[in-house]
């Protein structure tokens, strides 16, 4: 089957934080439907397609302004006196935010009041969220006082790492047994062995973990690997002269890093990696944190590996679970919006500056994500006083 074409790929950028006049991005966008594969229809995934060519697209301040605003500049603190005004300013603003997104620090109690009674199912991303994001993608460590915070909440209550890397890194990078791990953004999950028959098992298998523990594997994007591989060859040979550039292979999508590329060739890296996709209309691409992502066009996301997940551990439909999932980035919107839509739990976006979320709380950062896993580790040991 001939998989390519002269179809331009779909691509969806991240929400800009918010401005004075501004909630996001926008754009037009046409109906995409790709032709003829082998997935159940429910796997199928309509995708919007833009009107006009990529590279008038990236030239155009919408979505320039998407990969500026994919990972803010932290703020730098000085005397000056006009930088001492837009700090202030900032904080009104954050402040202003944090009135409809307020701290799941400051909301524990309401929080934990809610969740009496109820078991709590916990998901999280890793970059951003239990990890600082960093210039070098490969060096995302995660403290050791995360690290044991994390195994702490894990003893109390079922947790899965719900990551756009493969499943292999996040797990190389947390290195705890007692998690649940699913990477490429929710297409490569190791989960428990299932309890009912849930979803499409024509793409989930019976396994082994490291330890020897019967796990139930599920990829729904299987066929697309060979793809995949094409396409990462095709964008390490395309961008290798892009001083900064970075692509990483995450087995069922390809992150193309640009936070260390010059400003002035962001648009270089962004028509390099169009003039690969264009061949390729199996495939979108996705905007993240300083990140263009190349994923298949399948109806697979965070927010539909958190259902998966819960439906493999039994709680899904049940009144007396409660999910929290805790992220930072573009693609966990997919699960804020999940668990916000069936008023089914609480997604706390992880963000230092305002934007347009799903989510019901917010955290600034991984140390307050911290601190919010031990409150609830310590909420859960008094209760159950």
């Amino acid at each position: 089957m001939d998989l390519k074409s002269n179809h331009i790929s779909p691509v969806l950028t991240d929400p800009a934080p918010l401005g004075k006049s501004r909630l996001g991005v926008h754009s037009s966008l046409l109906s995409y439907s790709p032709p003829g594969t082998a997935f159940p229809a429910d796997l199928l995934l309509t995708i919007p397609r833009r009107k006009n060519a990529f590279l008038d697209d990236v030239r155009s301040s919408s979505w320039l302004d998407a990969m500026k605003s994919s990972s803010p500049p932290h703020r730098k603190i000085t005397k000056d006196v006009k930088n001492d005004s837009a700090s202030t300013e900032y904080d009104i603003a954050y402040r202003t935010w944090m009135v409809k997104y307020p701290s799941a620090l400051t909301s524990f109690e309401q929080i934990s009041n809610y969740a009496k009674g109820k078991r709590i199912a916990l998901f999280l991303d890793y970059d951003g969220t239990l990890s600082p994001i960093v210039d070098n993608p490969d060096c995302a460590f995660m403290s050791d006082a995360m690290r044991m915070a994390v195994k702490r909440v894990a003893k109390h209550f079922p947790t899965a790492i719900i990551s756009g890397r493969s499943h292999d890194k996040v797990y190389e990078f947390v290195g705890l047994n007692e998690l649940y791990y699913a990477g490429s953004h929710g297409m490569d999950i190791m989960g428990p062995v299932l309890q009912s028959v849930v979803g499409d098992q024509r793409h989930g298998f019976r396994s082994t973990d490291k330890q020897g523990k019967d796990v139930n594997v599920f990829q729904p994007a299987a066929e697309f690997l060979p793809m995949i591989g094409e396409v990462l060859k095709s964008l390490v040979e395309t961008t290798k002269d892009i001083e900064g550039s970075k692509v990483e292979n995450n087995k069922f999508c390809v992150s193309v890093h640009y936070r260390n590329v010059d400003e002035k060739n962001w648009a270089v890296v962004a028509q390099r990696v169009h003039d690969i996709l264009k061949n390729y209309p199996r495939l979108r691409l996705t905007h993240g944190r300083m990140v263009l992502e190349v994923r298949p066009v399948i109806n697979w996301d965070k927010g539909k590996a958190v259902t998966f997940l819960l439906e493999s551990l039994g709680l899904s439909n049940c009144d007396d679970v409660l999910p929290i999932y805790i992220g930072d980035d573009r693609t966990d919107e997919d699960a804020f919006k999940v668990l916000r839509e069936g008023n089914k739990g609480y997604g706390i976006l992880v963000s230092a500056v305002p934007k347009e979320s799903n989510a019901y709380y917010s955290l600034r950062d991984p140390s307050e994500v911290m601190e919010f896993l031990k409150s609830l580790v310590l909420w859960r040991k008094s209760s159950a006083l």
